[in-house]
């Protein structure tokens, strides 16, 4: 294969890796509740669901190993607890949440079964590419990723140029800050410093080994895959916000029925009534790739920690696909609900992470990961406990805390201890010197 065919179907691969459930049930709603300010919450959706992740794919090409090398300079243990706990994560809500949307949408509406079935079949299948990863970037991005992008630039493109547009008034108080916040429900930051190491063991197991040829790769793949994330979100933000007046959705934000009703009216407005089979191909292609990245990185963890034993990979894989069917039982709602005060731990942390591993090494040496990892920790905490006590308790603290009342109370104090830090490491080389 020549390096551009690679490049493209490595960034094929990754792209189908990244877009799952809420990659696909979350702009549109987005939109229609955005209403006329569709185009602010697109640039509040695109940093957290866009630019950190494909940030997080120029950090492993950077690497070239694996995500515990992504958090080895706060401190060994440190890099091992919060491995574990991103795949413990990974594999109990992105992971089911695929088999969930794909019963809810795809299944369910044609077939009535139950959900233990469709999820059952599902993770089979799911277990079957994982135990045949080798064979994953070049399926994936040579057939599967295609297909999924042409179903989609249909429903985009025909919904942009054949709806009237009619768009309800804004929902939203701060649409920048809610398309952030919305952002972390696609798993997206997650999801790079996962697939990340799985494209870089694919394409070990192809044969590239060279450390520059493998940069030089993931840096283009990871730009093809972004572009096309932005393409298909702001396409699906607009066309949800363009529909506001022609299709009507009762509940909020966090409400799968309604993320449902909306995207299958908008299939049907758009590609009439084959929209819903179209519809159903979508989301079931979409949510499959996304929980083979997830698993196969998990398991590729796991065997890593245990001198690379082909045992523990396979052992691995059959519990992520066993959670998988357990957790894929349950709504599409209901996981996103449990996921917010997991999100609102984890999320700021592999953010940072991301964002120290792509600064100049210069920048980013082990006393600024430790500082600026713990001063996330500790003012995301509000945020995180927001969503499981009472609100007005946090209140107090919530108002000392710049941006907190956005749920971005860490973002402030870890820029400020980055800058401190580097600040005065900076001021004792200059002391030294002289």
């Amino acid at each position: 294969m020549n390096k551009t065919k690679e490049i493209l179907v490595t960034g094929f691969a990754l792209f189908s890796l990244f877009f799952g459930a809420g990659n696909l049930l979350l702009p549109p709603l987005l939109g229609y509740n955005a209403g006329n300010d569709w185009f602010w919450v697109i640039v509040g959706f695109m940093i957290t669901a866009v630019v950190i992740p494909i940030l997080g794919i120029l950090a492993h090409a950077r690497l070239q190993g694996t995500m515990y090398d992504f958090a080895k300079k706060v401190s060994p243990v440190f890099s091992i607890v919060y491995c574990v706990t991103v795949y413990i994560i990974s594999i109990a809500l992105p992971s089911p949440r695929t088999a969930s949307a794909t019963h809810e949408i795809a299944i369910d509406p044609m077939f009535g079964s139950k959900p233990i079935i469709t999820s059952s079949i599902y993770f089979g299948l799911v277990l079957l590419f994982v135990l045949n990863r080798s064979r994953i970037l070049n399926f994936i991005g040579k057939y599967l990723t295609p297909f999924i992008v042409v179903i989609l630039f249909l429903v985009i493109g025909i919904g942009l140029f054949s709806s009237n547009i009619g768009m309800n008034p804004s929902a939203f108080e701060a649409p920048i800050v809610s398309g952030i916040l919305e952002g972390y429900q696609t798993f997206d930051a997650i999801g790079a410093v996962v697939v990340g190491g799985v494209v870089i063991i694919s394409l070990n197991l192809k044969g590239i080994t060279s450390q520059t040829d493998k940069k030089e790769l993931i840096k283009k793949a990871g730009l093809i895959a972004g572009l096309g994330l932005f393409v298909i979100y702001a396409g699906l933000i607009a066309v949800g916000a363009f529909y506001g007046s022609e299709i009507f959705v009762d509940g909020g934000l966090n409400n799968d029925a309604q993320r449902a009703t909306l995207l299958r009216g908008i299939s049907l407005a758009t590609l009439g009534n084959v929209g819903n089979t179209f519809l159903s191909v979508l989301i079931s292609l979409a949510c499959f790739t996304t929980a083979v990245g997830i698993v196969t990185g998990t398991a590729d963890y796991f065997k890593g920690l245990f001198k690379e034993s082909k045992a523990v990979y396979t052992i691995t894989a059959i519990i992520g696909c066993l959670v998988g069917i357990g957790v894929g039982q349950m709504n599409f709602h209901d996981i996103v609900v449990i996921a917010l005060p997991v999100l609102m731990f984890i999320y700021p942390i592999t953010i940072v992470l991301i964002l120290l591993n792509v600064v100049p090494e210069k920048f980013g040496s082990k006393l600024v990961f430790r500082s600026v990892v713990l001063a996330t920790f500790i003012f995301s905490i509000p945020d995180f406990l927001g969503y499981i006590i009472p609100k007005e308790s946090l209140q107090g603290v919530k108002e000392m805390i710049p941006l907190s009342q956005y749920n971005l109370g860490w973002v402030l104090p870890a820029l400020v201890v980055f800058v401190l830090i580097n600040s005065m490491q900076h001021f004792s080389s200059s002391q030294l010197d002289e």
